[in-house]
Order: structure tokens, then sequence, then C-alpha cells
């Protein structure tokens, strides 16, 4: 194996790790959502744009109102959830720029002074962030739950702003009973790699 990180870490991240659809009554704390971050802000995004922001639905009438905007399906586990997270995109990331990207503060204005460009951006860059974000949920030894079956722009009224797209919501916490759904088929190396 030509991997350098250790069997044990990469079941943890990758091999074992699954999406999780029940969850202990265990409390995800602060503290790690803290450590999560301050893991997985060091992903890499184009300009170091980082425009992922992470809304924690804690309180139970916000999860309340977030479980109304959920498809049918995917209620009853948000609802369950030890923590819920909703992620999305701050398409006004390019304010920040000037701190994020210190050698070239120009590039705020050069490269995204249009909405519609910082949109795409935003949108690319904070799902990288989110699959970085997974990735931190798994290394805290929680599961992830992600979900994209929603009504976004109920979400969006209800807990966001014109300036920030939602992408998925998460649910996050220790497996519970019969967490997993059998696991889905992965394509082949040669189905995805190729050589020009």
């Amino acid at each position: 194996m030509s991997l350098v990180l250790d069997a044990a870490a990469q079941d943890l991240l990758f091999r074992e790790a699954r999406t999780a659809n029940t969850f202990t009554d265990e409390p995800v704390t602060d503290e790690q959502v803290q450590a999560i971050y301050d893991l997985v802000k060091y992903g890499p995004t184009a300009f170091n744009q980082s425009p992922l922001r992470v809304t924690l639905v804690r309180s139970p009438e916000a999860r309340e109102r977030l479980v109304q905007h959920m498809a049918e399906g995917n209620q009853p586990k948000t609802a369950a959830a030890p923590l819920v997270a909703i992620l999305s995109a701050d398409n006004e990331f390019h304010e920040e720029l000037p701190q994020l990207f210190p050698h070239f503060p120009a590039a705020k204005d050069a490269f995204f002074s249009e909405r519609p460009v910082r949109e795409g951006s935003a949108a690319l860059n904070a799902a990288l962030q989110a699959a970085y974000f997974i990735i931190g949920v798994r290394a805290a030894g929680l599961a992830a739950g992600p979900m994209t079956g929603l009504d976004f722009a109920g979400v969006q009224k209800e807990f966001l702003d014109d300036d920030h797209t939602p992408l998925m919501v998460i649910n996050i916490g220790k497996p519970g009973e019969d967490a997993w759904f059998p696991r889905s088929p992965r394509l082949e190396f040669d189905q995805v790699i190729t050589t020009v």
C-alpha cells in the first residue's frame, strides 16, 4: 500500500465510514465542532476564498422549523439527530479576501466584482469545503448524514439571507441502531482514471 495514512485512519475516514440514518442521543459539543472546524479550515479553496458557512441548529424551536423544510423521508432523522448543521455558500465571500488572500488584495475586485461570478465560485468552493467538513466529522469519531432532500428556498428564507445559498443539511452524532443502509457500489479505478 502506498498510502502514508495508517489503515485504521483510512477505515475511519473512508472505508468504514458511512452516511448515518439513526443516531444515539449523545450530544455533540461545541468543543467537538470547534475541533472539526480547526482541522478542516485548512482544506484548499480557490484564492483561499473559504465561502462555506455553517449554521448549527441547536434549539428545539429552530429544529422544528427546519424539519418542516426537509423531504418527508429526511424529517424523522433530522428531528432526532443530536446536532444538525445547515451548510451554505456565502456569495459575498469576496469581502473577506483582503484578509484571506493578503498577497493579492485586489483579487476581490479584479475577479469577483460581479455577483454571478461570485455565486458560481462560492457554490463550487463551498461544496469542496462541505466534503472536508464531512471528513472532519468522521475524524472526530462521529457520523455524518448529509442530505439534499429539502426545500432549499424554504431553508434559505427561514435561516439565511439572500447572500447565502444553502447547499445541504447534515445530521451529526454517534450512530444509533440500524444506522446504515447497505453500502452502494463504487466505480472501479479504470472507470474513473484515464491517462493521456
